[in-house]
């Protein structure tokens, strides 16, 4: 026992040692990141609010702002600076920024180097970027800068030309996917380009709403879950073709580098490539202990990569929801009875162990109660599968044999119609969506109400056990109550025992309280 104990306290000692050092590495690396950021000369030009003329380097796809019909609205594209002409001085910085232009900057693509001019404003507290450059100009390329000067020209169309980007990159796949899933019926249309590659510009505006309302917007974005999926069909597909576990690794770690590449490898797409190999290795039997290191090695390895990511909502939930799945899936799951497939135990244990994390984040942002999202997502949870999967065959098939990509897409499209009726459904039902306290207490009643969730849970679960615990606080409840009647029996004896007239029968109250809860005579 000795042994063992001083074994621990080593381990646990080493534990502490490398956390310590890991969180240093992220502060220093944290420090020196916001640094430039906040005193480097693309803040001291945002601060000044001068017009320049700006060389920089797309590191993000393009977010529409506006509500107008595609490609005529607004758009947010996040870009690094590569140098800045502005009061007759060239400067060189490597800091991010975020442009906002109209026309043509919906085209542009991460990887591409673009010239532009506009006015560049300081960021608003809390934004990640440096400054916030307004673009007057559509973008251009590098080497064009008499095109920019050809934009106060009569006539002048500007072309945005790119060096280096594949003309079948991320950006023109989801495009080329999106188009072609214009054929089918309904809501599967503009749901299907959301669930498989996380292209939103043609999702319903109803069922966005249907979705937001029953807890199902995680499934329009590239997450965890999708590359778990992908993970897990390549795990199975190498292992039926008799592959060994290291072979059938390679395999899945290199699908997924593929289904990366193929989406687009931002941060978000890297962040959920990390926490679906993570889940999926918690719910593949591996121990909880080795998944929690693996997530904890994971967090700190982005936050040194990327220290911004600290300050992101998104980080935040992934790594919630995957921290639910490792802790508590495999329990909530083994819960189940034994006349429960594993598969149906497991697709509910996910969403709840997942959801039950993330919800105190949740009500913050949001202070509403989606009163049905647990069972939206177990009910939509077997049509999912599907579209991840086929879908994701599919977006490499579109632009080379289209008439063949028809086949998948038509059986993703089919099941993303179902995951929209079935959102739509419970967005429709009473009380879908209830209104919860806001800040701190909010906060702090949803980590009550999960902590009860989870209770409740193992109780439902263990009829037998909570059968025989509910008998047996009965019964200590009848004696307690037995004993505190002769208690104040004997003392009422006592105290009335000389008086005359009195029959000795006991207190009134004691006599009413037999008789309400009619459990007969204790004597």
């Amino acid at each position: 026992m000795g042994g063992n104990s001083r074994s621990r306290s080593r381990t646990l000692a080493a534990t502490l040692a490398v956390a310590c050092l890991f969180g240093a590495a992220v502060a220093a690396h944290a420090a020196m990141d916001a640094g430039p950021r906040q005193d480097g000369p693309v803040a001291e030009a945002a601060a000044s609010r001068d017009s320049v003329i700006i060389h920089v380097l797309i590191v993000g796809e393009p977010r529409e702002l506006g509500t107008g019909s595609r490609g005529s609205g607004r758009w947010a594209v996040p870009a690094e600076v590569m140098d800045i002409a502005t009061d007759g001085q060239l400067i060189r910085s490597r800091t991010r920024i975020l442009l906002t232009g109209g026309q043509g900057w919906d085209q542009v693509a991460m990887g591409d180097e673009i010239r532009t001019a506009g006015k560049l404003k300081q960021a608003k507290a809390g934004q990640l970027e440096a400054g916030v450059l307004a673009a007057a100009t559509p973008p251009m390329k590098p080497d064009g800068r008499h095109d920019l000067d050809a934009q106060h020209r009569p006539n002048a169309q500007p072309r945005l030309e790119t060096e280096g980007v594949m003309p079948g990159g991320p950006a023109q796949l989801r495009k080329q996917f999106a188009s072609a899933a214009e054929w089918l019926q309904g809501d599967a249309a503009g749901l299907l380009p959301g669930m498989v590659t996380g292209d939103t510009s043609g999702l319903d505006e109803g069922l966005e709403a249907a979705m937001k309302t029953t807890g199902t917007t995680h499934l329009t974005a590239v997450s965890g879950a999708n590359c778990s999926l992908i993970l897990g069909g390549l795990v199975l597909l190498a292992r039926s073709l008799r592959l060994p576990r290291s072979g059938a690794a390679i395999v899945a770690l290199v699908g997924l580098a593929a289904f990366v590449m193929m989406v687009g490898p931002d941060a978000s797409v890297l962040r959920a490539a990390v926490m679906g190999a993570i889940g999926l290795t918690a719910l593949s039997g591996g121990r909880r202990g080795r998944s929690l290191g693996f997530l904890c090695l994971a967090i700190s390895s982005l936050l040194i990569l990327d220290p911004s990511l600290g300050m992101s909502v998104g980080f935040l939930l992934s790594v919630l929801a995957t921290l639910g799945i490792v802790l508590l899936a495999s329990p909530i799951a083994s819960w189940a009875p034994a006349w429960l497939p594993s598969w149906i135990a497991s697709a509910i244990a996910v969403p709840l162990s997942a959801q039950l994390l993330c919800s105190p984040v949740i009500v913050a942002l949001q202070p509403q109660f989606s009163s049905y999202s647990l069972l939206t997502n177990v009910a939509a949870a077997a049509f999912v599968p599907p579209v991840t999967i086929l879908g994701t065959i599919a977006v490499p098939i579109v632009p080379l044999v289209p008439w063949l990509a028809a086949i998948p897409m038509a059986i993703a499209g089919a099941n993303a119609g179902m995951v929209a009726v079935i959102a739509r459904f419970f967005a429709g039902l009473p009380g879908a969506a209830l209104p919860w306290p806001e800040g701190l207490a909010g906060i702090a009643t949803m980590l009550l109400w999960s902590v009860v969730t989870i209770l409740l849970v193992w109780l439902v679960l263990h009829p037998a056990w909570t059968g025989h615990t509910v008998l047996a606080l009965h019964r200590r409840l009848l004696l307690l109550m037995k004993a505190a009647e002769s208690t104040v029996r004997r003392r009422w004896a006592k105290r009335h025992s000389g008086a005359p007239g009195r029959p000795a029968v006991g207190p009134r109250p004691w006599r009413k309280l037999r008789r309400t809860l009619d459990v007969g005579d204790w004597d």
